[in-house]
């Protein structure tokens, strides 16, 4: 399997999940002026509100860095998506289409032109390859910069930090030593800007997988009425790897029509 393909379509397939602190899921990056204090039902109505604002459908191009070890790949991508539907995205080298990856429900199609070669998985690859058990809708918000996997229904916990506004699926107890009984929960943490408006990260541990994942919003930027990434830091552990992964947002459109493609040639034969 070519270098290329090997690492491109991990990021098309993801462009997603990341970066990772071992031990405690509570972010270190305090600022050093206290933030003024907002009462705990409005942090959580916040969270509620961005988990509704999402596109129809969404289109930009990403300058994306990938790196594992010692091994570093930059590229560029064309990314779609459809509420609700799929994930399309496009590789491009020398701005020339050579990998096609499609993200649905329930499968990952991915299309190598460049080894004449194809791969159809189930959802179960996300799990494999990145240790979390993502689903697609996770796929979306993490892309779309939305609160990773919030129900209304569940109950959440607002951290006593003056320093930062965040949101917590468990209690820090609860995080620090986690009971056997919570071995198969997947700790969510998420944390506003110092205005308390938008999501500046979220912070994943999949206590059962040992593997934990944080997505950095870095920038922002504001198209009609939706606040869009524009740039984002992505950091994965697992037992076995450490990711790092970085997108860049650019001619981000919303509310656009968007055609999703993807077209395996009977030629082609399945990748190895």
């Amino acid at each position: 399997m070519s270098i290329l393909f090997k690492y491109s379509s991990a990021i098309a397939i993801l462009l997603l999940f990341a970066a990772c602190k071992p031990a405690e899921v509570l972010t270190q990056d305090a600022a050093s002026l206290k933030l003024p204090k907002i009462k705990d039902k409005e942090l959580i109505d916040r969270i509620d509100s961005l988990s509704h604002l999402e596109p129809h459908t969404f289109y930009s191009k990403l300058n994306v860095t990938y790196q594992e070890g010692d091994k570093e790949v930059s590229l560029k991508t064309s990314l779609k998506i459809v509420a609700d539907s799929a994930v399309n995205a496009i590789i491009t080298y020398a701005k020339i289409p050579v990998v096609t990856a499609m993200v649905t429900k329930d499968s990952v199609s991915v299309v190598n032109k460049r080894d004449r070669c194809y791969s159809v998985t189930s959802l179960d690859y996300l799990k494999e390859m990145f240790g979390v058990d993502f689903t697609y809708e996770n796929l979306e918000e993490i892309l779309l910069g939305k609160p990773l996997d919030y129900h209304k229904d569940q109950k959440y916990f607002v951290d006593n930090d003056p320093f930062n506004y965040s949101i917590s699926t468990h209690k820090k107890h609860d995080r620090k030593k986690p009971e056997r009984k919570q071995r198969d929960d997947l700790m969510i943490q998420y944390q506003l800007t110092p205005d308390a408006k938008h999501l500046k990260q979220t912070r994943i541990l999949s206590i059962e997988d040992s593997t934990e994942v944080l997505v950095a919003y870095q920038e922002r930027q504001t198209i009609g009425a939706y606040d869009i990434p524009l740039l984002v830091k992505i950091d994965i552990k697992t037992p076995k790897k450490t990711m790092a992964i970085l997108l860049y947002y650019d001619k981000a459109e919303v509310n656009e029509p968007q055609e999703l493609i993807i077209i395996i040639p009977e030629s082609y034969e399945k990748c190895d």
